[in-house]
């Protein structure tokens, strides 16, 4: 008995544990690729994350993918991330992340250290061949491409009011400065912002890089002490004025505001304000040991990637690369003034036309890279600016610095 009951038993296990298999092969099936009692397409689920503004464009841009990728039926969701909150919102729960999400290139080591990104392997060297050089360095680790260029215009010049501030002020901070005091104006930096006063140790020869995965910034040397000097003079002169530069400095020009520094996503404002007084150039050279020195600034890129967990990766990649390809950068641009990567586009006359977009690619001259930009960087470079705009002198500007940098590299 005891034996019969338990080959009985294994017989209800055998049983079971198939089933079991086939109802799980069967719900795989169902989740990934679904058939349709018309044609037997596979359905494919997929999400994506962008910028709140990007939604109805994105919303544009998928239609047309589907509409060009009629052999699959696609379901694809939406949700509102901003290339700014994308890596912590992947690196919070990454299974639950979009499938394909934009994201600003200074997160990319945090996210490829994290194996977060799904490295792209379809359709690479055309990719790379239609992109501008530096947009496709700041998406690709140890030779391999983990993102899509989208954008190459996550930059910022100088904004201005030509009835104040002349093409040939424009060209020095001394001179921007002199003629704002005359007009009783003002002139415009987030220095607390360490996206904006690295500007200043760049142009005076300062570095940022990558060893071993951590930080390494040299601000604090004799070269950063003069950059330091000419921070402690812009933000002592009674014509500096600092605050968010997406609504202070948009705001106030062409009333109490002369010049100021920002990125494009500004320019319809501003153009608005200023009408015929508009004016937008590289950013100045400023004073630097007693010598001119051109700012510096950084080049950012907004990148498209695909996460590593998705079900899906050559659907995704399909359609990340249908978000940034000729077509879509170019209404990118006529849509929302974005700055293509795409070099096609990037040549094209309209984009050439546009005073801001000009205005970047003479900035980008003189720019550094954003990509090897850590997280523990920022902090410690606002905290700094912020003592500049509240003029604590009490520790030395030496001291200052060599706080900073010790905090930039734990």
């Amino acid at each position: 008995m005891l034996k019969n009951s338990k080959k009985a038993m294994a017989l209800l296990l055998t049983a079971a544990m198939s089933t079991t298999l086939l109802a799980g092969c069967g719900n795989k099936k169902d989740d990934n690729a679904k058939s349709d009692n018309k044609g037997g397409s596979k359905k494919v689920s997929l999400k994506v994350w962008g910028a709140q503004d990007d939604q109805a464009l994105l919303k544009e841009m998928v239609e047309s993918f589907k509409e060009a990728h009629k052999d699959k039926e696609y379901d694809i969701s939406f949700g509102v991330v901003s290339e700014a909150d994308a890596k912590g919102k992947v690196l919070e729960d990454p299974a639950a992340a979009a499938d394909v999400f934009a994201f600003s290139n200074d997160q990319i080591w945090d996210l490829y250290n994290a194996g977060a990104l799904y490295e792209i392997t379809r359709n690479k060297d055309q990719i790379i061949s239609a992109n501008s050089e530096g947009s496709i360095e700041a998406a690709t680790i140890d030779g391999k491409l983990y993102a899509y260029p989208m954008t190459a215009d996550n930059g910022y010049f100088l904004y201005y009011d030509k009835s104040v501030v002349s093409d040939e002020d424009a060209k020095t901070l001394d001179g921007i400065l002199a003629a704002a005091n005359k007009a009783n104006k003002k002139v415009f930096m987030d220095v607390s912002n360490g996206w904006y006063i690295a500007s200043f140790f760049l142009g005076a020869g300062c570095t940022l890089s990558i060893k071993d995965g951590k930080q390494v910034c040299d601000f604090n040397n004799e070269k950063g002490l003069k950059a330091a000097e000419a921070i402690k003079a812009f933000t002592a002169d009674k014509a500096f004025m600092t605050g968010d530069a997406n609504e202070v400095l948009p705001g106030g020009i062409g009333d109490t505001i002369a010049a100021g520094v920002c990125g494009t996503w500004v320019a319809d404002a501003i153009k608005e304000k200023l009408g015929d007084n508009f004016g937008a150039a590289k950013l100045p050279t400023f004073t630097c040991g007693g010598e001119q020195v051109q700012m510096g600034s950084f080049a950012g890129y907004k990148l498209v990637g695909v996460k590593a967990q998705t079900k899906n990766p050559v659907e995704a990649m399909e359609l990340a690369e249908w978000l940034t390809n000729e077509q879509n950068q170019l209404l990118r641009f006529q849509k929302r003034a974005m700055g293509p990567s795409n070099v096609k586009v990037a040549e094209s006359a309209e984009v050439k036309a546009n005073l801001p977009l000009a205005a970047l690619a003479e900035q980008s001259k003189f720019a550094t890279s954003q990509k090897d930009v850590l997280n523990s960087y920022w902090t410690p470079a606002e905290a700094f600016g912020t003592a500049m705009e509240a003029k604590d002198y009490s520790k030395s500007l030496q001291e200052q610095l060599d706080e900073m940098v010790a905090q930039i590299q734990q």
